[in-house]
């Protein structure tokens, strides 16, 4: 029989996650989303600001943390906005948020202008806080939906080039330089991205950075026909996954996050060109991450616990207990979505073979 490998680990904190309440509900509420972390093993997460209204004012801002203390089981930290409504145009009054957030983020838009982000940056610098930046450049999008790779050459698919990516990346480094502002990159999709904010933290530049689960496992060679896997930014090649891995044994990228994205199941019915971006990840994170780089000999659980636990906690500045949880990394299960506390279902995991069941979370 095989012996139990049953380990307590402190609690996981993901430092991107979408709950789409208040303004969307009907894919996601603070209270399943806060479920669905917890059942993943998480017990601190923080929220991006794609959401109606958008919390670009301390108003609308107090419409979210409402919620937040109403319905949520878990800690729940969320982001207010760069620009006002996102639109990457006029700042919002970053003092009188920043007591109340993990950061600042126009994350699903990237801020396109120049001198718009760096007067953002200079405005968020004094409050000590992040400005988490979804890195994009919209002129070289050209319609893409997947990675401009060999997948989407050879099923006719547009594709988004990793440049669209490094390159607002390359401008948000060198501002942050300006600035002093601290910076942390979202979701990293590419190898040029790695080589810049390596170069910059070897630098010594405020920068810190994360990927996300799906990045570290599959590559453009997995993809199929289906909404699940379509996600913003999408999965790149074999090339790019094998420097994403590179990165984290090197310590340049320092978190992974979920970027859980949940949707209706008919807007992600609608295959790979016409489904909405985004993917669950909160209730297999823990379990793919220990499967595609513990289990293998790629990094010692203790770097996982970092990368999922320690860091996101010390670089955002999410103190307090972060509880413990329960984990038999012997046991193995096949994905379900149909098991999720996520109103979201569409994941790339689905039917995988993934070790790492949790046992139990307490916040």
């Amino acid at each position: 029989m095989k012996e139990k490998e049953i380990i307590e680990i402190p609690g996981l904190a993901d430092v991107h996650v979408h709950f789409r309440e208040p303004g969307f509900s009907y894919k996601e509420t603070i209270r399943s989303g806060t479920e669905a972390a917890r059942a993943g093993g998480f017990t601190a997460v923080c929220t991006m600001p794609n959401l109606k209204p958008a919390p670009d004012s301390p108003e609308n801002l107090r419409k979210q943390l409402e919620i937040i203390e109403e319905d949520a089981v878990i800690r729940v930290i969320p982001y207010a906005t760069i620009t006002r409504q996102r639109l990457g145009h006029e700042p919002v009054d970053y003092e009188a948020l920043a007591p109340y957030v993990a950061g600042f983020s126009d994350d699903g838009s990237g801020v396109q202008d120049e001198d718009v982000m760096r007067a953002a940056m200079k405005g968020i610098a004094p409050t000590g806080k992040i400005l988490a930046a979804h890195c994009e450049v919209n002129s070289l999008l050209r319609g893409g939906y997947i990675h401009d790779g060999e997948y989407a050459r050879r099923h006719g698919h547009r594709g988004i080039c990793s440049e669209s990516e490094w390159r607002e990346i390359e401008r948000n480094i060198r501002l942050a330089a300006e600035t002093g502002c601290r910076l942390h990159i979202c979701h990293i999709s590419t190898a040029e991205s790695v080589a810049l904010i390596r170069e910059a933290r070897r630098a010594g530049l405020p920068v810190s950075c994360e990927t996300g689960p799906h990045y570290l496992t599959f590559c453009d060679e997995d993809l199929r026909e289906e909404g699940r896997f379509k996600m913003n930014p999408p999965i790149r090649s074999r090339r790019d996954r094998e420097a994403l891995i590179e990165g984290i044994v090197d310590g340049t990228i320092e978190i992974i996050a979920t970027d859980h994205a949940p949707h209706s199941a008919e807007e992600k019915s609608r295959g790979l060109e016409k489904s909405a971006m985004g993917v669950v990840g909160l209730e297999t994170a823990l379990a793919a991450v220990y499967t595609t780089l513990v289990k293998p000999g790629i990094i010692p659980l203790e770097k996982m616990i970092d990368l999922m636990s320690r860091n996101p906690r010390r670089i955002f500045g999410i103190e307090g207990d972060p509880g413990r949880v329960k984990v038999d990394f012997s046991d193995s299960f096949i994905v379900d979505p149909a098991t999720f506390k996520s109103m979201g279902k569409a994941t790339p995991y689905e039917g995988m073979e993934l070790y790492g069941r949790i046992l139990s979370t307490e916040p």
